[in-house]
């Protein structure tokens, strides 16, 4: 059996290099091109040395776990032990499965084994970059969603209404994009079913504004609620219209409410301040 090492070196290197990325992401660390590529050459040149090493079974486990633990070291710029934790847990995770995947296509495409206990795959190189391309992908997606989740969770209060004999429990998200003011006095916003909800069929509007949005501009009912209680904070004659609402709440609450609560660690304020620079906010506006 004949192995090309540097063949070996840039296969190794390229798979060290998209595992490593997705655990900066997965840990929020910052990626730094120089930093990954110094590490992926380091994981790839590491990979190429290990077989030409004789060790115990359990000292060479203890070189793989501490090789891994040094790619992220290279990979982190940060100086947080908390990140450099992270991000070797998160490498280690994507490894296993990376390479469990990759085992299962050489096993169906009639991978056998040699002395030594080395596998030699048959399947198609193309096969291969593929489900890899497909995990990268499938991983990148699912740590976006896994984040944007918690920050979502991180945004939410439970809230408490009562219109006249009706009163619900609702979460309610802390946006500070919400600006919409009627009478200049804070507006926030629910659902057309969470109104009916809340409100009935006999709901009697106190007024109507004009909202803009990123779909356009029209004009809806402002209706008043007696009483909304979020968390520990309790507001008297609240101005509620409808609008557009995600399912994973019902409210959209308006930024001075969103600011005088704290029972959560994180406010509009700070989260605000946090996601500065990082995204574009799209505001809703009122035209009076």
């Amino acid at each position: 059996m004949v192995v090309y090492w540097e063949y070996a070196f840039l296969e190794n290197s390229l798979f060290d290099g998209l595992l490593l990325h997705l655990a900066l992401k997965g840990a929020h660390a910052a990626v730094r091109p120089l930093r990954l590529t110094a590490a992926a050459g380091s994981g790839g040149a590491l990979a190429v040395l290990y077989p030409l090493i004789a060790l115990p079974v359990w000292a060479e486990i203890a070189v793989k776990l501490a090789g891994g633990v040094l790619l992220a070291t290279i990979a982190v710029s940060e100086k947080e032990i908390k990140t450099l934790v992270w991000t070797s847990l998160l490498l280690f995770a994507f490894m296993f499965m990376l390479g469990g995947l990759l085992t299962a296509v050489c096993v169906m495409c009639g991978a056998r084994r040699v002395a030594g206990g080395f596998m030699i795959a048959q399947a198609p190189v193309g096969l291969i970059a593929a489900f890899t391309a497909v995990f990268f992908a499938a991983c990148a997606v699912g740590v976006r969603r896994l984040y944007r989740r918690v920050r979502l969770t991180r945004l939410l209060y439970d809230c408490t209404l009562t219109a006249g004999a009706r009163t619900v429990t609702w979460k309610g998200l802390a946006d500070s994009g919400n600006r919409l003011s009627f009478r200049g006095r804070p507006v926030c916003v629910c659902s057309a079913v969470a109104a009916l909800a809340l409100f009935g069929r006999g709901a009697r509007a106190v007024g109507r504004i004009r909202v803009g949005t990123v779909a356009g501009a029209c004009e809806r009912p402002v209706l008043r609620c007696d009483r909304l209680c979020i968390e520990n904070k309790t507001y008297s004659d609240v101005y509620i219209t409808t609008g557009e609402v995600e399912k994973a709440y019902q409210i959209i609450l308006h930024t001075a409410f969103a600011e005088g609560c704290d029972g959560h660690s994180y406010g509009a304020a700070p989260l605000a301040a946090k996601d500065k620079g990082k995204r574009r906010r799209c505001l809703l506006s009122v035209w009076k």
